[in-house]
């Protein structure tokens, strides 16, 4: 069974038993977390959702994402800066999808 669902601003297709990383979300590792807002389930699209479809996704663990470096610079004009970004994130297991 697959699925497109919405999640911080970002859609998933995901499929039973997917690992997949979004933005930080609330929530105990190992504890499960239901999203509503599905757009598309085997076949059948929304509009704009699907009633009643579910994803049940468990919380494995959170975490931040590797270093990026933001530089910006004018040049001629002796302005540098230099600064450093880690993203937060949740990875989750999908467990179930529900028509």
């Amino acid at each position: 069974m697959k699925a497109i669902f919405v999640t911080g601003g970002k859609q998933y297709y995901v499929t039973e038993g997917d690992v997949i990383y979004v933005e930080k979300l609330q929530g105990e590792p190992h504890s499960e977390i239901t999203f509503d807002e599905v757009l598309y389930v085997d076949g059948k699209a929304g509009n704009p959702t699907v009633k009643n479809a579910k994803v049940i996704c468990e919380v494995e663990k959170h975490g931040k994402q590797k270093k990026i470096i933001v530089f910006k610079y004018r040049p001629k004009k002796k302005y540098r800066k230099k600064q450093g970004h880690r993203q937060p994130y949740t990875k989750l297991v999908v467990k179930k999808i529900v028509k």
